[in-house]
């Protein structure tokens, strides 16, 4: 197995990995209940709900480091601006879980009634987070990866333009959130999204199983002898 088929095959598992995170839209409903910090739901739906998204964000800034040596020679300004967005969407993540699990910590503390109101807060402080982190930023991420794969010609063009088309309904349906028009979780936006979701779970399947095609930019790889930034293996 080559340099570039390791790349490959390790930005699509961790591509695939961000998907492990589905089930939290059933594992916090506990959370959202109005007393669950005096409730006697399980915790541990939470608690595995947020190791689940600490999942995600680890493979958010790994398929950043493993593209990026590939990506960099299409355009390094866009390839840097990838893994800053990338890096960024995993830092929100990482802060939405934190809020969730003070929310948690506050009921094993037995904090009572008086804390029903900061349980909310932080609540409707992961949703605000969430919006931005693993809405707002996924569009930012399939304008930057997509317009560098299809000119690249990396995969087939029919994927990243999946991402290219995506990404302007997703940040449509994050203004109709941000102004009200519908919820989070309404069929508006699950409809908008749903490009988005196909272009990444579908590009982190062709890479493990088919790889980067033939193209100029893995032609110069092999003929400098690039090798992939080191740790970028499965």
């Amino acid at each position: 197995m080559n340099s570039l088929r390791r790349t490959s095959l390790a930005a699509g598992v961790f591509y695939v990995l961000t998907f492990v995170s589905i089930p939290t839209l059933t594992l916090y409903e506990p959370v959202r209940e109005a007393d669950y910090i005096v409730g006697t739901t399980s915790e541990t739906t939470v608690v595995v709900g947020a190791a689940l998204e600490v999942i995600v964000a680890l493979a958010c800034i790994g398929t950043a480091i493993a593209l990026y040596p590939v990506l960099k020679r299409q355009g390094e300004a866009r390839a840097l601006g990838f893994v800053g967005a990338r890096v960024l969407e995993a830092a929100g993540i990482f802060i939405g879980v934190a809020s969730l699990l003070t929310v948690v910590a506050l009921r094993r503390a037995d904090a009572g009634a008086d804390a029903l109101v900061t349980g909310q807060m932080l609540v409707a402080f992961y949703d605000s987070v969430f919006l931005l982190s693993q809405s707002f930023l996924p569009a930012v991420n399939a304008l930057l990866l997509g317009s560098l794969l299809y000119q690249a010609r990396l995969v087939p063009r029919v994927l990243p333009l999946l991402g290219l088309v995506g990404a302007p309904l997703l940040v449509a349906a994050d203004l109709g959130i941000l102004f009200g028009l519908w919820d989070r979780l309404s069929p508006v936006t699950a409809i908008a999204a749903l490009p988005i979701a196909v272009w990444e779970f579908s590009l982190g399947v062709y890479l493990i199983v088919k790889g980067f095609r033939p193209s100029p930019v893995t032609a110069d790889m092999a003929a400098d002898g690039v090798r992939p930034v080191e740790g970028a293996t499965v």
